[in-house]
């Protein structure tokens, strides 16, 4: 039974997508081909076997064997099930500043038509849409079960800034050999967009869900990866694009600046001043 021994936990709109699509290119690393199994919270009642034969393409050249999935670090079931089945595993996080993440979540949701048409009246109707971003406090569940040693903290930021240098400090924490990433990954960046038929977009999104539960995700991840299939949904958002407003943005670092406050204390961080946040009072 071949199991992994890194796993991505999140969070979601924090470059898991691009991180997928770089590690699948390196000789060393075996993914599964398709991102987000969510066995740990969805799918968990399937067993380790059902997990183990994700990875039945990996040989014994693969040092890593790994899962990316968005929702692992959110779901408070997920860290005692993953010490549990995989107590030596790597772990890693994309930490966004978790109200660009909140909102990037919302134009996600609205370019399959779900969720309210404010982003505001989303945040107040959608629990998750904001708990998603308590980074702090999902992370500490995390560290009360695995050495620190043993989770990345990498910070979405260092991306868009430096991709190759995001990219070596992932592989030298799985330490295997770095590899120089491709020019269309340098550049890699999904524009927002919405769907041309919602009703349409929908029935893909549920199509991909029955997949997932049919063990099809093999299926799932060649339409996910497909440029033709994203062209013919979407269409890039234009004047009619969605909106933060200052007071939004406010609004929500009040809720979460204490849990930024908890992630630096933490994990050494100075996470409030990348982000812009020095002015933020505690709540």
């Amino acid at each position: 039974m071949t199991l992994p021994n890194f796993l991505y936990l999140g969070p979601d709109k924090a470059g898991s997508s691009w991180l997928h699509e770089a590690l699948i290119t390196h000789p060393q690393v075996y993914l599964s081909p398709a991102k987000d199994l969510y066995f740990f919270d969805r799918y968990y009642e399937r067993g380790l076997d059902w997990y183990a034969g994700q990875f039945r393409g990996a040989t014994p050249q693969h040092a890593v064997v790994g899962e990316v999935c968005q929702d692992y670090l959110a779901d408070p079931r997920c860290p005692a099930r993953i010490h549990e089945a995989l107590p030596d595993a790597r772990l890693m996080v994309s930490l966004r500043d978790p109200v660009s993440r909140a909102f990037s979540s919302y134009l996600y949701a609205r370019k399959h038509g779900l969720w309210p048409e404010t982003f505001r009246e989303a945040v107040e109707q959608v629990p998750e849409l904001v708990e998603h971003g308590r980074y702090g406090a999902q992370l500490r569940a995390y560290r009360e079960l695995f050495p620190a040693e043993r989770i990345h903290v990498a910070v979405f930021d260092d991306l868009g800034a430096d991709p190759q240098g995001y990219f070596d400090a992932v592989t030298d924490f799985l330490q295997v050999d770095r590899l120089t990433l491709s020019a269309e990954l340098l550049a890699e960046r999904l524009v927002a967009s919405r769907a041309r038929a919602v009703p349409v977009a929908r029935a893909v999104r549920a199509f991909a869900d029955v997949a997932r539960r049919l063990d099809g995700a093999r299926v799932v991840a060649r339409v996910k990866r497909s440029s033709m299939v994203h062209r013919v949904l979407y269409t890039p958002l234009g004047e009619d694009r969605p909106v933060m407003t200052p007071e939004d943005r406010e609004y929500l670092r009040g809720l979460y600046v204490d849990d930024v406050r908890l992630l630096e204390e933490d994990w050494g961080l100075d996470l409030r001043s990348r982000w812009g946040w020095d002015s933020v009072a505690a709540g």
